[in-house]
């Protein structure tokens, strides 16, 4: 267990306390908690390069907290009504059709390499900065816009076009099994 990996299970730890203090109306909470999590994934990140401390484990375990961070607090919003739920449906969507994708390739005997490409890395930024733009605007009482309509255009075409992306390689990987 490498410090790195820590960080990164601790940053799994503060999604239920970040969907706790949203539902609770505690924005100023949800946005403290949400901060120290983005600053926790810049700091396992760094180390983990900086230091040669990447593993297998941290490779698995960093994209799993990016995702049940990202995806649960969409959700908590969606419910909550800060954000419109179609693009709650559209980003947690797109997390159920890769991770759909990944165990119909291990099903088959088949594991298909997940690599983030571009797209998707402008999608994670998109979606987090939509989210902390929110959860600000929500803890502060400021309005959001424009800002909030821009980052959920980018949300919504940056989702679209990495889901496509993974899909179009995923098919590609899948149509080399031979029928029985």
């Amino acid at each position: 267990m490498s410090i790195p990996n820590i960080i990164t299970l601790g940053r799994i730890m503060l999604v239920p306390i970040i969907v706790w203090a949203i539902v609770s109306s505690q924005m100023e909470v949800a946005f403290a908690v949400f901060l120290i999590a983005g600053i926790s994934d810049a700091v396992d990140g760094f180390l983990a390069k900086r230091f040669n401390m990447t593993s297998e484990l941290g490779a698995l375990l960093d994209p799993l907290a990016d995702k049940a961070l990202l995806v649960s607090i969409y959700m908590a919003l969606g419910i909550w009504g800060a954000i419109p739920r179609w693009i709650v449906i559209l980003v947690v969507s797109r997390d159920i059709m890769i991770v759909a994708a990944v165990i119909v390739s291990w099903l088959f005997d088949r594991p298909v390499e997940m690599k983030p490409s571009k797209v998707s890395k402008l999608n994670t930024v998109a979606q987090v900065a939509f989210a902390a733009l929110v959860l600000a605007a929500l803890a502060f009482g400021f309005k959001p816009a424009p800002y909030d309509i821009i980052l959920m255009g980018l949300v919504t075409i940056f989702t679209l076009s990495s889901v496509s992306l993974y899909l179009v390689e995923w098919l590609r990987h899948m149509s080399t099994i031979e029928a029985k």
